[in-house]
């Protein structure tokens, strides 16, 4: 019974994923438009910052349209297919939940922000857009 079940979720992942990400891709947000200058800052502090994500997980295309909408360049990590970033991703949080930022901060201590919600809030809240 335990083969039967992980198969139909197997089954409904690989049927899924691909409208998963199609979706992603056609409802893709506008990024905001910063000068060269202030997006030259926003670059140079996403260098601090890694996600930690699986491409089909719903939070994860959550956080990464987020970043799309504030013109974020935040590296992402496949979490799912690459054993040394779940490897990283284990030892720093204890678990291999995604989506995932890893901050290092400036004086080089790294801390780890899970949860889908606490990472766009965060994102919003170091990174707001412009007003217009």
């Amino acid at each position: 019974m335990k083969t039967v079940i992980r198969a139909f979720f197997r089954t409904l992942r690989i049927v899924l994923g691909p409208v998963m990400l199609l979706k992603e891709r056609l409802t893709q947000p506008k990024g905001v438009l910063r000068e060269a200058a202030a997006q030259a800052s926003v670059d140079q502090q996403c260098q601090s910052l890694a996600l930690y994500q699986f491409s089909t997980c719903p939070f994860c295309i959550k956080v990464r349209q987020e970043m799309r909408r504030l013109s974020l360049p935040i590296e992402k990590r496949d979490a799912q297919h690459h054993t040394a970033n779940r490897d990283a991703l284990l030892q720093g949080t204890g678990a291999t939940q995604v989506p995932c930022l890893r901050i290092t901060e400036a004086d080089g201590q790294t801390r780890w922000l899970k949860d889908s919600a606490a990472i766009v809030a965060y994102l919003r809240e170091r990174f707001a857009a412009p007003a217009a």
